[in-house]
């Protein structure tokens, strides 16, 4: 191609916005972004940025970026819908199967057949989205009610995205999310959708009242005690750097005893963040 006919290209191919959108915007959200929630966003996700955010700068009636900047200096209310806006929420039921079946298969019976004076479990969903990993734990726990009789059983899930936890607690599902449910399961612990406009299956009380869902800031201080039997923590820090992961883990690590357990997402891994797990199974880890 001759160099005359580059600028023409340029031209041709130059993105026209809806709304001025500067370096310097980018540079301070994305800023903004890793103080609030710990993920970092690379060059490549501008477009991700500005495709969401526009939304809110259509709602709020606003020109530009910048104005939108200024805006968040001031709107504590429009920050918890930065952070919202930012955060990906990709879920579903059993996601990652092989998880749910080393509790089912392999913790539950041994520590059902452990016995001892300690019949007390916790258990957490970290970045829980809009509930179906929460219910998937539920559902599990559930399924070994024998092996359980007696314990006093809770499970705390957590995320920083205050819709998907409104979502989570309605515990109402459209019928394209329950493709990873069985019949089964379905008529065990869901109500069937009745007809009407937004109806969906809906989680059973019995199945509500394992669950209890809280906003959590993973970047803030860690408000549970501990010791937590098992963590899932799965497809959250992939978006954080290095440091951020060592610096989560390092606290997380004391929230469990030496046999607890952490389950990360089938990307994510500890090598070269934390040693105080032990890699056991398919992205399964014990606490040493």
């Amino acid at each position: 191609m001759s160099p005359e006919r580059l600028p023409q290209r340029a031209s041709a191919t130059a993105r026209v916005r809806e709304f001025a959108f500067e370096e310097a915007d980018f540079q301070a959200l994305r800023a903004q972004v890793k103080a609030l929630t710990g993920i970092t966003l690379g060059d490549h996700k501008r477009e991700l940025v500005y495709s969401r955010l526009a939304r809110r700068l259509r709602a709020l009636q606003l020109r530009s970026f910048a104005e939108y900047r200024a805006r968040l200096a001031s709107d504590v209310q429009e920050v918890a819908e930065l952070r919202n806006a930012i955060t990906t929420n990709l879920t579903a039921f059993f996601r990652e199967p092989h998880h749910f079946e080393y509790l089912r298969e392999t913790w539950l019976p041994t520590l059902s057949a452990r016995g001892g004076a300690r019949r007390r479990l916790r258990l957490w969903s970290a970045g829980c989205s809009s509930g179906e990993e929460a219910y998937s734990i539920a559902m599990t726990l559930l399924e070994s009610a024998t092996a359980l009789s007696g314990w006093d059983v809770r499970i705390l899930a957590t995320d920083v995205d205050s819709q998907m936890l409104a979502q989570a607690r309605r515990g109402r599902y459209a019928p394209q999310r329950m493709a990873g449910i069985s019949p089964q399961r379905r008529a065990r612990f869901f109500t069937a959708p009745t007809g009407a406009l937004e109806d969906g299956w809906t989680v059973t009380p019995q199945l509500a009242a394992l669950v209890t869902f809280k906003e959590l800031n993973l970047m803030h201080a860690l408000p549970m005690k501990g010791p937590l039997d098992v963590i899932f923590c799965r497809n959250v820090v992939i978006y954080f750097d290095r440091d951020t992961q060592r610096d989560l883990f390092a606290r997380i690590a004391c929230l469990q005893r030496p046999g607890d357990l952490l389950f990360l997402g089938h990307s994510e891994t500890l090598f070269k963040v934390n040693d105080n797990y032990a890699l056991i199974g398919k992205s399964i880890y014990r606490r040493v």
